[in-house]
């Protein structure tokens, strides 16, 4: 998403290493693009665990692309806000968010497209528009985003298991839109983690809390 902020730590990085560290065979021998998903509650890291999965895959000299579940939302930013604000049941997986997109571009990606369409937010403009990405030299595909464990077309799947609790510093840090101190946005993350709970036994990697890696798989 353009205009979104991302605070990097060095703990996203550690987790990153690790994971990494075992897979890296996997992703050498994959005959296809390899696609690696990040989930987990708003304000736990997914981007930032996005991007450090992204660099330190270039050490290894592997070039990859990120796709956050953010881009795909039907409405944009602010109008998606809005709408959930006068409808209750505008929240979800299944309804708010165009995941039916994100699999085809992955589908994509791993049947050796070198080029996807699609759709890129404007955090500040509130706008969303049609984006093309080339994916020449692209060997890993890392999607993003809340929802991401239940894309089908992924070859590991990594749940960051922190609560709005365990994310509020981080949620401080990043504040976009001051989103942190606004009770409604508190309640739909209660609703958000009710939905997305039991997606960690999805997992191939469980990154705790406290940013420890766990081997589920």
């Amino acid at each position: 998403m353009k205009g979104d902020v991302l605070v990097i730590e060095e703990y996203h990085y550690k987790a990153a290493k690790k994971i990494v560290e075992k897979i890296i065979v996997k992703i050498k021998k994959s005959k296809s693009r390899y696609v690696i998903t990040v989930a987990g509650e708003s304000g736990s890291g997914k981007s930032e665990t996005a991007k450090a999965l992204a660099d330190e895959l270039e050490k290894y000299g592997i070039k990859s692309v990120i796709l956050g579940q953010d881009d795909y939302f039907y409405l944009p930013p602010k109008s998606n806000d809005a709408k959930r604000r006068e409808d209750p049941e505008w929240l979800g997986p299944h309804v708010e968010v165009n995941l039916d997109a994100l699999e085809y571009n992955l589908k994509d990606a791993k049947n050796g497209s070198n080029e996807i369409t699609k759709p890129l937010v404007d955090y500040k403009k509130n706008t969303v528009e049609p984006e093309k990405i080339s994916l020449a030299g692209i060997k890993v595909i890392i999607a993003e985003g809340t929802y991401t464990s239940l894309l089908k077309n992924v070859d590991i799947k990594i749940f960051i298991a922190r609560n709005r609790l365990d994310t509020l510093e981080h949620r401080l840090k990043r504040n976009r839109g001051g989103e942190a101190e606004d009770p409604f946005i508190e309640q739909v993350l209660k609703t958000e983690h009710k939905i997305i709970a039991g997606h960690v036994q999805l997992a191939d990697f469980v990154i705790t809390k406290n940013y420890e890696v766990i081997v589920r798989k």
